[in-house]
């Protein structure tokens, strides 16, 4: 029986289909030939590597729900069945799309830019000889082919690994034929440098190019009668009791070695595979037709990523932005001081994350510095805060680190870092039982003039140094006294058992933010019912959540004038007459990854903004501890006001969002306006008069 609904099916938008139709702007940046072509290429890449966790995550989901002959049907009506076969198809067109854009377009501009991938045919001879020598000196020791039979069972195939197939036909018995299978190795390079005379150009073969060329020697009791190569992806959506759980990260350890086993959910063949060979494949894998996928061109072209390495091709990329310091974080040698005097909001990757990074190098190495609590979630491979935390506590700080091991694909990656961790002597928290903690914050516990002090740092985006640089991200530095406080009992609720009475001006998620969000958007409502002008502007991630869905078509409907500024999936549906009229949705696809979550109402002109880690979803507003703080000052509110504003005025990198369910860019006559550029020369131009007055200042000095 479907779940009853205030509104109808037709007006929600199926999750699924709206994330494709995310993937495919991302695409569309691929196609779009005033970026960059190194940029182009990226995007490609990108498509993939999205597509490879959404089949592993939510098509994963689905399949479960299907073997478990699961009918309820989602917002939009669909059941989980109905849901698989259209993302299948989309899917298909999608990468259709994508290599027909490979194989013309993109590789002829490579050619043209003198970077050309040589097919095995239109080798030389001389090349042939090279790759010879390639193949046996650094190829040939790490692969490892394998011959199926009764005495050797096909082997464990990795999720998103390059593999060949190759149908073998026995020299003495004609008629039967054998399996072979061997890794293309990941530890190799994918593609080799050539070395060809008489040509400025850059030639290059793929790896498993040469292995296909090795196969009669690699396989020298068989004829080669067919090879392809392919890739699976497997179910990673595995679930683990944590209520039962005596050990969390052993539960958690012992789920990522499951995930090699999970259900095959796609292949990927080239389409010159045999019949023969892919019913192989298929049988093995226990895969149906409409889960194959024929590829017309290299699989997993993650490999694109690399070509931005390339030295001597500055031209192809975009113009390298380096993150400058916020003015108000460098007036003093310590940044303490440059806190105490005021709240300050920075903007990544424009604004530098290395501020946040001074202020735990400083708070490490502060004598008056008594203690250093911090969440992390996704931090990177070698990360700088990571060590430095480890760092405060081997010089005597009580340095307490929530390090949350359920962040999807970082679990491996964060275990490490919470026993380095440890074993530096900081109090580890593996998380909270039944809910990940998302919520991104650092306190920091000072003592001055004999009284104890809270700094703190409050963000969007996670404590990674990398992603820093290529997502756009909010954070708030302050040592707000009430905030603070908050920020505090949350700790302690972390760590503990410890119950507040109510947060002071931070709000958390799952006990109160839901219950937050309604209250300010009623509070717009009542406005525009009185005659008042009522206003919402909301920048996030994903809307998906039906109840907060339902709550805007009702303050459309009540005369407030929604704008939602939403990067990846949206399930509402805008700019429907009686429904959602008054409510307008634009996505962002550009250079930086849109990541802030900005959250503005109007209340009358008092002018409410906030930041926050949750997007307006189920499992951020239920199942996760997410924070949500009000921005105080009133330069910090103007400065947040000031992002909304730019990213409504862009006209380049915006799409709105249809009632169909489908984007579209902006057909205007206006001047192009491209929020994500403007900030750059906007941030130089700040940095910029910032030197100039202190240069002054330092001559008038002298």
């Amino acid at each position: 029986m479907m779940e009853e609904y205030k509104f109808p099916p037709k007006d929600f938008i199926n999750r699924e289909m709206s994330f494709l139709q995310f993937n495919y702007r991302v695409l569309e940046e691929a196609k779009d030939k005033n970026n960059p072509l190194f940029e182009r290429v990226k995007f490609a890449a990108i498509v993939i590597s999205n597509l490879d966790e959404f089949y592993m995550i939510r098509y994963g989901t689905l399949s479960d729900q299907v073997h478990a002959k699961i009918y309820k049907r989602d917002p939009s009506g669909r059941t989980p069945k109905e849901q698989l076969i259209e993302i299948n198809k989309l899917t298909r067109k999608m990468l259709k799309d994508l290599y027909d854009l490979m194989n013309t377009d993109i590789l002829k501009e490579l050619s043209d830019a003198k970077i050309e991938f040589i097919k095995p045919e239109n080798l030389s001879e001389e090349e042939l000889a090279y790759i010879d020598n390639l193949f046996i000196n650094n190829i040939y020791p790490v692969i490892t082919p394998m011959v199926i039979d009764s005495s050797r069972p096909f082997p464990l195939i990795s999720s998103e690994t390059l593999n060949i197939a190759v149908l073998l036909e026995d020299k003495e018995s004609l008629e039967k034929h054998h399996i072979g299978t061997i890794q293309v190795p990941s530890v190799l390079d994918r593609y080799y440098y050539l070395p060809r005379k008489d040509t400025k150009s850059k030639h290059f073969i793929f790896l498993e190019d040469i292995i296909k060329l090795k196969l009669k020697d690699l396989f020298n009791s068989f004829d080669v009668l067919n090879y392809s190569c392919y890739r699976i992806s497997r179910n990673a959506d595995l679930e683990y009791d944590e209520e039962e759980a005596e050990d969390l990260m052993e539960v958690i350890r012992e789920t990522i070695k499951l995930r090699k086993w999970g259900n095959v959910i796609k292949l990927e063949v080239e389409e010159v595979i045999s019949p023969e060979l892919l019913e192989y494949l298929m049988e093995e894998f226990e895969i149906q037709e409409y889960n194959v996928f024929r590829i017309n061109g290299p699989l997993n072209l993650d490999f694109l990523h690399k070509l931005n390495k390339l030295a001597g091709y500055e031209h192809l990329k975009f113009k390298e932005i380096v993150p400058l310091p916020i003015p108000e974080l460098i007036s003093h040698e310590d940044i303490f001081l440059d806190i105490a005097h005021k709240d300050v909001v920075l903007h990544h990757p424009y604004d530098s994350f290395a501020s946040v990074i001074k202020l735990i190098k400083q708070a490490a190495a502060d004598p008056q510095v008594l203690a250093i609590k911090q969440t992390l979630y996704r931090v990177s491979g070698n990360s700088p805060i990571v060590r430095t935390l480890a760092e405060a506590a081997e010089n005597g700080k009580q340095v307490t680190v929530l390090v949350e091991l359920k962040a999807r694909f970082d679990e491996e990656n964060n275990i490490s870092w919470a026993l380095r961790l440890e074993k530096a002597g900081c109090h580890v928290i593996y998380g909270v039982v039944g809910l990940k903690t998302h919520c991104k914050m650092l306190l920091i516990v000072r003592r001055e003039n004999n009284e104890i002090k809270r700094y703190f740092h409050v963000g969007t985006g996670n404590y990674n140094d990398i992603t820093a640089k290529l997502y756009t991200d909010v954070s708030l530095l302050s040592c707000n006294g009430e905030l603070a406080k908050d920020i505090s009992d949350i700790f302690n609720k972390l760590s503990g058992q410890y119950k507040y009475e109510r947060m002071r001006l931070a709000t958390l998620a799952p006990e109160d933010m839901r219950n937050k969000f309604n209250d300010l958007i009623d509070q717009e409502r009542a406005n525009a019912k009185n005659g008042k002008k009522g206003l919402i502007i909301a920048k996030m991630n994903s809307l998906v959540d039906r109840k907060i869905i339902e709550r805007l078509y009702d303050a459309s409907n009540d005369g407030v004038e929604i704008q939602l500024i939403i990067r990846g999936i949206c399930c509402l549906r805008p700019g429907i007459k009686g429904l959602s009229e008054n409510i307008q949705v634009r996505s962002i696809v550009g250079r930086f990854l849109e990541h802030s979550r900005i959250f503005y109402f109007y209340n009358n002109g008092n002018e409410d903004t906030f930041i926050g880690s949750a997007d307006w979803m189920e499992r951020n507003l239920n199942n996760r501890i997410e924070l949500l703080i009000p921005i105080l000052n009133a330069e910090g509110k103007h400065k947040l006001k000031n992002i909304l504003d730019y990213n409504l005025k862009d006209n380049v990198k915006s799409r709105i969002l249809h009632a169909n369910g489908t984007y579209h860019k902006i057909n205007t006559k206006d001047e192009p306006f491209n929020c994500q550029e403007e900030f750059i020369i906007r941030t130089r131009k700040k940095f910029e008069k910032y030197k100039k007055r202190t240069m002054k200042q330092s001559l008038s000095r002298g």
